[in-house]
């Protein structure tokens, strides 16, 4: 459990992964996983040395996900199906949670 919540401490890895529960892009390439996330150029950059040095690894390592790094491609992990109860009670309680759980 303590893992678990390690990894959902994070807001851009509990973005990605409640994303991952409507959408796997191994099954539909096509349909970006964090499309709504906007930042300024300076934001943006630090977003992506963030997510491909800390969190993609971090996520990739506990096999929640499966990272592609030549491709920069993210699909479910083995492991995933363990940590969609607490991303789908979250979901499910988003309006009871505080407006930047996600």
């Amino acid at each position: 459990m303590d893992k678990l919540l390690d990894i959902l401490a994070n807001t851009h890895r509990r973005r990605l992964l409640v994303a991952l529960l409507e959408h796997n892009p191994q099954d539909d390439a096509d349909t970006p996983i964090l499309d709504d996330v906007q930042f300024a150029d300076e934001d943006l950059k630090a977003f992506k040395v963030q997510m491909q040095h800390t969190h993609l690894p971090k996520l990739a390592e506990a096999e929640f996900i499966e990272w592609d790094q030549e491709t920069n491609t993210v699909r479910k992990g083995s492991r995933f199906e363990a940590i969609r109860p607490l991303l789908e009670l979250m979901q499910n309680h988003a309006d009871e949670l505080p407006d930047d759980w996600l």
